[in-house]
């Protein structure tokens, strides 16, 4: 089947780092360990498994930083290459195991990329404390090979699908996946739509998690899928105090607003008078950028997780203010850490999704995030800016990679076109 694969060799990153400036080439073209090529149809390991077809499959800001070699390296022990890339998967059911009960064939299913114990061949008491709570994209043995064994090799290590060398992700035409991993699609629900539930659920796994989320108000940095992801779950769960949106391009602005920004604001000057407007006020160090006192926001989503957006959290947060990290951090020199001691700051990181408290009941987020898109009925497909052919994958990283420039928001990838 044909597929793109990502592989990390030494000659590949020295190429990117010392070129990736000059050509795109250099990062996910021909000088590049990103490759379209025929690679081994995936057969079922066993009988909890599912074949699958793809239908679309999203590319994410975390490929778009891995690709370009801007993530830190101190995840790469928890990935295997070369692999098939794609974390974000709709898809049809093609085939099943003896003993999958879950789904069946027809069925459109949305993916949990995140290879928790289960998938590894751990059960019961032998999961990992992470996967025993339900929360498998902290599972403590992606490190490690598993006890699955897949074309007769023991499972390799990683996190997710489209960083393992043993699953297939969603930018290839087919995929294998454990039943566990699977949630079936509403018929009412358009492809568009379901394509967006991972980066979805990312949003809605922050905003239970926050709970309780206050009056407000509430500042979300960022314009891409998760920041308008965390907007409408905030509102879809139940969040009514005043949420404002940062970003930068009047499109994503009215997306902010469809789905339940009260107000949009761009970075630097309007920021600032938001802060402002919040009761703080302001004050010139000696040396550095302007300082705040008083005011503030109590809770603040960073759905980027740049140097910029990082230190606006820290200053913009109130007193005893959260600050909630979605956006990929990684190394950041010269971070100033200063309120976080100073003004008894709580940061916290939120990794994927996982088992949710919910109405009284434990469910995935998942699935909680496909019932309350049909509830709401949010215009979340207006994130689906382009759909690219899958042989198209390197104008589609270049749109995704360019979004300044191609007004991308969430980029799709579809075998079938």
């Amino acid at each position: 089947m044909k597929a793109v694969t990502f592989n990390v060799t030494i000659p590949s990153y020295v190429i990117g780092k010392s070129l990736g400036r000059v050509t795109e080439s250099a990062l996910f073209g021909g000088l590049s360990g990103v490759r379209f090529q025929d690679v081994p149809e995936p057969e079922l390991p066993g009988d909890h498994w599912v074949k699958l077809e793809i239908l679309l499959a999203g590319i994410c800001g975390s490929d778009i930083g891995n690709l370009t070699l801007k993530s830190s390296p101190a995840m790469e022990p928890f990935g295997s290459f070369p692999a098939v890339l794609g974390h974000e998967v709709l898809a049809r059911v093609v085939d099943v195991g003896p003993g999958v009960t879950r789904v069946e064939p027809g069925q459109r299913v949305a993916v949990d990329p995140g290879v928790s114990c289960a998938v590894r061949g751990f059960h019961g008491t032998e999961q990992c404390p992470s996967c025993f709570d339900g929360l498998p994209s902290t599972c403590t043995r992606a490190g490690d090979e598993g006890q699955t064994l897949i074309a007769g090799s023991p499972i390799q290590r990683g996190m997710t699908i489209g960083y393992h060398g043993s699953l297939p992700g969603g930018w290839g035409e087919r995929m294998i996946a454990h039943e566990s991993q699977l949630f079936p699609i509403d018929d009412a629900m358009t492809d568009r739509t379901a394509s967006l539930l991972e980066p979805l659920a990312v949003g809605m796994h922050a905003a239970l998690r926050s709970r309780p989320l206050g009056d407000g108000p509430a500042l979300v940095l960022g314009s891409g899928p998760i920041a308008l992801g965390v907007i409408w779950a905030l509102r879809a769960t139940g969040f009514k105090g005043e949420l404002i949106a940062q970003v930068r391009r009047k499109h994503e602005a009215n997306m902010a607003r469809a789905f339940g920004a009260s107000s949009v604001i761009s970075p630097g000057d309007e920021a600032r008078d938001a802060m402002i407007e919040t009761g703080a006020s302001a004050y010139m160090p000696i040396v550095g950028d302007e300082v705040y006192a008083g005011g503030g926001f109590p809770l603040i989503f960073d759905c980027v997780g740049s140097e910029q957006t990082i230190k606006q959290s820290l200053r913009y947060a109130t007193v005893r203010g959260r600050i909630v990290l979605l956006g990929c951090a990684a190394e950041i020199p010269k971070l100033d850490l200063t309120f976080v001691w100073a003004n008894e700051l709580q940061v916290q990181g939120f990794q994927c999704y996982g088992d949710e408290s919910w109405r009284g009941k434990t469910e995935h987020t998942f699935q909680i995030t496909h019932d309350m898109l049909l509830e709401t009925g949010a215009p979340v497909e207006q994130m689906v800016t382009h759909v690219y052919p899958l042989e198209q994958y390197r104008e589609a990283l270049s749109t995704a990679a360019n979004r300044r420039k191609t007004g991308s928001v969430k980029v799709l990838l579809d075998p079938n076109s």
